[in-house]
């Protein structure tokens, strides 16, 4: 979806995003979605355009990424009838984990995911609020592959098409619904 074709679709959604220039660093254009989600009319569009195309897909759980895949990923989960499962960074979880390194642009990070949150096999949708480089979700994936989570999609609010982040999600299909190319 190219960025004319979302914004036009999704007006209201795209206009209501903040761009908040040089957070958190210098040359760094922030899209900040919380005015977005403080208007429950645009907080719902966007739920259930990520729940729509899994409404009868045998789905086991939405797997949310720390911190923001939190917020998308539970109302998803409702919407759909499914568990949630998040994933977080190292230390936040209290029992016994999975955890997979992976590297950033300026260092690196582990992720975790509880040893009993998903069967081998179970059908899970990955959700963040953003798509950058994709780092962070192609770790996610890799720690879902790690639990043989059979991995369906990874869905975005946003994503940043310019950064090519689609290129590192290992063949597992990606959706958002407003890219900036």
């Amino acid at each position: 979806m190219s960025s004319t074709s979302a914004h036009s679709e999704f007006s209201e959604i795209a206009k209501a995003i903040r761009n908040v220039p040089d957070f958190p660093k210098p040359g760094i254009q922030f899209k900040d979605i919380t005015p977005v989600l403080k208007d429950p009319t645009l907080f719902q569009e966007i739920i259930h355009w990520m729940a729509q195309p899994h409404r009868s897909k045998d789905l086991d759980a939405i797997v949310g990424i720390d911190a923001r895949g939190f917020i998308l990923g539970a109302g998803v989960a409702l919407e759909l009838g499914v568990g949630f499962v998040p994933i977080r960074k190292k230390g936040k979880l209290p029992y016994q984990t999975h955890e997979i390194q992976y590297d950033l642009e300026y260092g690196s990070n582990t992720i975790a995911i509880h040893t009993d949150a998903i069967r081998p096999g179970g059908r899970v949708m990955v959700i963040d609020d953003l798509l950058a480089t994709g780092g962070t979700a192609a770790a996610a994936i890799r720690l879902l592959h790690k639990v043989k989570a059979e991995v369906v999609e990874a869905c975005f609010f946003v994503e940043l098409g310019f950064l090519n982040g689609r290129e590192s999600m290992q063949g597992t299909p990606v959706r958002s619904m407003l890219n900036y190319e």
